[in-house]
């Protein structure tokens, strides 16, 4: 291939990328309006399931406080409502370069790492962000009675629902590595330990500066690292 073939090739891909995230950065503009509308419900629900079976309520300091909440709240649907659309879009761009056993194997990828990361933040909305509320009215006493920000319960509850649902990938991870033979299963078993250590810095990064959350993460991550190992095991056999 001559140089100006090469140049030919590299603009065509980077057009099509540029499609690509045009295409992309048009759907979140097209949803937006609708996730605005919900915004504020999706925002009392949260609150809701926050709240649970406890007599707490959430305080603002400022008068545009909840009406910036209410906007990031609808950006954050938005990406998620338009994540299914944005994946496709993205592999469409890369599939055609790949081998066809390499498309399945992706596509498969594609669709579980959605699945996992629903799966995720459906485990920390219902289960983790209760959990830390009840741990923190616990504290409660006759001179001492729990005042919560709005702005720092959402933006936590945000946050760790993200976190959460990027640390369900530890068993596609776990399962690719091996199946993609860029590591064995004997080495990656035999290091525990290390995989321990590194699980516990990744929790105390992006966790709050308190064990129980960083706990709360670690916990179910690694069980999902022994999971991961576990699949690979069975299709290594088969």
């Amino acid at each position: 291939m001559s140089d100006e073939e090469k140049d030919e090739s590299l603009i065509s891909h980077l057009e099509a990328l540029r499609g690509t995230l045009l295409k992309c950065f048009v759907s979140l503009c097209v949803v937006l309006p609708f996730t605005f509308f919900i915004a504020p419900k999706a925002l009392n629900c949260l609150m809701k399931i926050l709240i649970g079976a406890n007599k707490v309520t959430f305080n603002y300091f400022s008068p545009t406080e909840v009406f910036l909440l209410q906007i990031k709240m609808a950006i954050v649907i938005d990406l998620f409502i338009c994540f299914p659309y944005i994946a496709k879009k993205i592999w469409d761009f890369i599939l055609p370069a790949l081998y066809d056993n390499e498309r399945k194997f992706i596509k498969s990828i594609v669709f579980l790492s959605s699945g996992l990361f629903i799966c995720g933040v459906l485990f920390c909305l219902f289960f983790i962000l209760p959990l830390i509320i009840n741990f923190g009215m616990s504290f409660q006493a006759v001179n001492i009675q729990a005042v919560f920000g709005i702005s720092n319960v959402i933006n936590l509850s945000l946050w760790l629902m993200v976190v959460f649902g990027l640390m369900f990938q530890m068993p596609l991870i776990t399962h690719s590595l091996i199946k993609s033979g860029i590591i064995d299963y004997e080495t990656i078993a035999d290091k525990r330990p290390y995989i321990v250590v590194i699980l516990l810095i990744i929790a105390a990064i992006l966790t709050p500066p308190d064990i129980i959350s960083q706990i709360m993460l670690f916990v179910p991550s690694y069980s999902l690292f022994e999971l991961g190992l576990i699949f690979s095991k069975r299709s290594k056999n088969e």
